[in-house]
């Protein structure tokens, strides 16, 4: 009899076991089951959370559960993102992740997550921005060859503004001071909006920014586009020339793509890709979005995932060689 009780307990076990594993394996195949949860790291009403809605409202349809969108900004998007990757892996909390997720390990190292490409598991691509270089209109040049020339005549005149050290559009000031060798003055602004309002009254001469914040002032004349980041002319102002004509190879996006946290299952974050690809080529939803500036790009998991090796890889380069910290 003795010898029989680890039989039986073995004989017992095995069942369990199997059926544990064969729940597992299935749990997958039901996702989604409930609503699931969409984690957007900036406040409402800005591009990326517009961007945001804008595909969650079609994946709902698509997976046949709401996505609620759920802002939680705050540490340069690092609050979301922790959020997220600290989440348990089943698919109903995922993230919105920018750029900045290859920016904050190197910038802000004591922020977290530490190493997004492994604490987060890539879905797919939403959308990207190019960036304008606009000057004041008072600036007598007429293209970014003879900006870079006035440049080097007036070493440390030029003010370029920015949305705040450490964004990508002071990072694509300085990635535009190192390629074109010149010495300009960069002054931090809290956001987008005070910047351009000094660049259209002449305190600062420059700055690059996001479509949908330089919109207005390039449209009613108070700022002067010279160029895009993007190395091809852009819809919404095709008669702008990439700066890459100047300075060849030269090209900056903001991005946002759909991240899951990591050991997530591969039947779920195939599913949640395929969702979020139908959403991403709409085409009705491509033309609403572009009508404000936002391009949205389909990419699968592994275009994502290598766009932000490679970006964590550029701007961590940018930002060492360049001695950038924050104050």
């Amino acid at each position: 009899m003795l010898h029989r009780r680890p039989l039986l307990g073995s004989a017992l076990a095995a069942p369990l076991l199997l059926l544990h594993r064969n729940a597992a394996a299935q749990a997958p195949e039901s996702w989604p089951s409930r609503a699931i949860t969409l984690i957007e790291g900036y406040p409402p009403g800005g591009v990326t959370d517009l961007a945001s809605r804008a595909v969650a409202e079609p994946m709902s349809r698509e997976l046949g559960q709401t996505v609620v969108v759920e802002n939680r900004p705050g540490a340069a998007t690092s609050v979301a993102a922790t959020y997220a990757a600290r989440a348990r892996p089943d698919g109903y909390t995922l993230v919105m992740g920018t750029t900045t997720l290859a920016i904050n390990p190197t910038l802000q190292p004591g922020l977290t997550p530490k190493e997004p490409v492994k604490e987060l598991e890539a879905i797919g691509m939403v959308f990207q921005t190019p960036f304008i270089l606009h000057i004041h209109p008072g600036l007598a040049v007429r293209n970014v060859a003879e900006l870079i020339a006035y440049a080097k005549a007036n070493p440390g005149k030029l003010l370029f503004g920015s949305p705040g050290t450490g964004s990508v559009s002071h990072l694509c000031l300085e990635l535009f001071r190192a390629r074109a060798g010149i010495d300009i003055v960069h002054v931090p602004y809290r956001g987008g909006a005070p910047a351009a309002l000094d660049l259209r009254q002449g305190r600062i001469h420059a700055v690059f920014q996001a479509i949908q914040e330089a919109a207005t002032t390039l449209s009613d004349g108070g700022t002067k586009g010279l160029a895009v980041t993007a190395t091809a002319p852009i819809a919404n102002y095709p008669a702008l020339p990439p700066v890459a004509e100047t300075l060849p190879g030269f090209e900056v996006f903001f991005w946002q793509g759909l991240f899951a946290p990591a050991q997530t299952p591969a039947p779920i974050l195939a599913r949640a890709g395929r969702a979020l690809k139908s959403a991403t080529d709409d085409t009705t939803l491509r033309a609403r979005l572009a009508e404000q500036g936002v391009q949205l790009v389909s990419g699968d998991a592994a275009t994502t995932k290598q766009r932000l090796i490679d970006d964590t890889q550029k701007w961590g380069d940018l930002i060492r060689s360049a001695n950038i910290r924050l104050e």
